[in-house]
């Protein structure tokens, strides 16, 4: 066969050859690789880092310290501020799983929803003088037989409310024996819910009353532009289904807002008189005050427990529930300081107490809102999306209501303390 190779040929295969030499292939890709593993190292020294500082630097333990010695119920006991303290991860946690608990509305089912972590129900609160009582349902449901626990406030309260049940039913393994006393499902609705365990006799209510006083149409001869009135004077016309109550927990905070309020045309009367003028927290000071005054001349507090959660402060970054305000990417608490400031309606409450004393021993505060400030983490954000129920969710992320199980089961840990406590203070016998 003919030769045919050419002396161009000839000089593109010597260039060849001599870049060939040089093995550029193998040095290039060394440097690829070399590089990417130095960006993993570098990504992961900073993720490590970044955990390090927030789980030890601000006090973490993997396993859930508890302080050694006294514990709330303990002689001396009295002195332990169950509101000071700080947020430890706890492997035991959470109380309960969603999906083995049927009482809780589709909107606070974030796992369920598709919320990817679960670091939010890992965390438990411990105070720093004391060790709180773990929580015993069983228990709890024995104190609670032959009598009634009403939850009275708006939707966060009832965020409380469907834990507590959650928590209570851990202990039925027949779920079927907790049932609605009129038959109505959980789902958002006004108006009242009424859960009895029938083993027990005893019933965990929620009442819907987000201002805690009457609101209804205006009085006649009101000025032009008042649509509805909030009567200061009055407490919500729910009252009288849950005065008797032997366990009443009052909340109320969210709804003290001008897109709330005056916004909607809806402005402050007491007696016949519809104010203008008044301001909203002059308004939640006079409701605060009512409060205090029914507790006082109606309820049997020698029998009663009466509590006051206070505000459960929101998270939105960037705006607001209407205009993209979001939380989604928040996965851990803020273990940073509390803020310098009490919120307002923390005040509000505290100085309606101090300057009726007398009154306000009937009533015990629980003041969980800086602790809440800290749970970032919680909320229902992108996450309060039911899947294929039947309920219209408003549009954007939820920052102001929290994922079950979660941050309201601490609420209700605590409210289980200070049960248990008040059980061995009105007692002869021990707890």
């Amino acid at each position: 066969m003919k030769n045919t190779t050419t002396k161009q040929d000839v000089n593109t295969i010597s260039r060849l050859d001599y870049f060939n030499q040089f093995n550029l292939v193998e040095p290039f890709l060394a440097f690829i690789g070399f590089t990417l593993f130095a960006c993993l190292f570098i990504a992961c020294f900073f993720y490590l880092n970044y955990y390090y500082q927030v789980l030890v630097f601000h006090g973490f333990t993997w396993f859930g310290a508890t302080n050694e010695g006294l514990g709330l119920l303990d002689e001396g006991g009295d002195h332990c501020d169950i509101y000071d303290g700080k947020w430890v991860w706890d492997g035991n946690y959470p109380l309960y799983e969603s999906p083995d608990c049927p009482f809780i509305d589709s909107g606070f089912r974030c796992l369920e929803n598709g919320r990817p972590d679960s670091f939010y129900t890992k965390w438990r609160w411990q105070p720093k003088a004391c060790n709180l009582p773990r929580f015993n349902a069983t228990k709890m449901l024995e104190k609670l037989r032959n009598r009634r626990i009403a939850f009275i406030g708006d939707s966060i309260g009832r965020n409380q409310w469907e834990s507590l049940l959650c928590m209570l039913s851990s202990a039925i393994p027949n779920k079927d024996s907790i049932y609605e006393v009129n038959g109505n499902p959980i789902t958002k609705h006004k108006g009242f819910l009424v859960f009895r365990f029938a083993h027990y006799n005893c019933t965990v209510e929620y009442y819907r009353a987000p201002f805690l006083v009457a609101q209804g149409s205006a009085p006649s001869g009101a000025p032009k532009g008042v649509k509805m009135a909030l009567r200061l004077d009055r407490m919500d016309r729910t009252q009288q289904q849950w005065v008797g109550a032997d366990v009443m927990v009052f909340n109320t905070g969210h709804w003290w807002s001008h897109d709330k309020t005056t916004n909607r045309g809806c402005f402050f009367q007491e007696g016949t008189q519809v104010n203008l003028k008044m301001d909203i927290g002059t308004a939640f000071r006079k409701s605060i005050e009512t409060l205090l005054d029914f507790v006082h001349s109606k309820v049997n507090t020698s029998n009663t427990q009466v509590y006051f959660r206070t505000y459960a402060p929101q998270h939105f970054r960037g705006g607001t529930w209407s205009n993209g305000g979001h939380c989604h990417h928040i996965k851990l608490p803020d273990f940073g300081p509390f803020p310098d400031k009490t919120d307002e309606h923390v005040e509000i409450v505290r100085d309606v107490l101090s300057k009726h004393p007398g009154r306000a021993q009937v009533i015990e505060t629980m003041n969980v809102t800086p602790m809440t400030y800290q749970r970032q983490d919680g909320h229902t954000s992108l996450y309060h999306f039911g899947r294929g129920g039947n309920e219209t969710e408003p549009p954007g992320e939820d920052c102001s209501h929290w994922c079950l199980p979660g941050v309201p089961d601490s609420w209700n840990e605590l409210l289980y303390a200070l049960f248990l406590k008040w059980e061995s203070d009105h007692s002869s016998t021990p707890t």
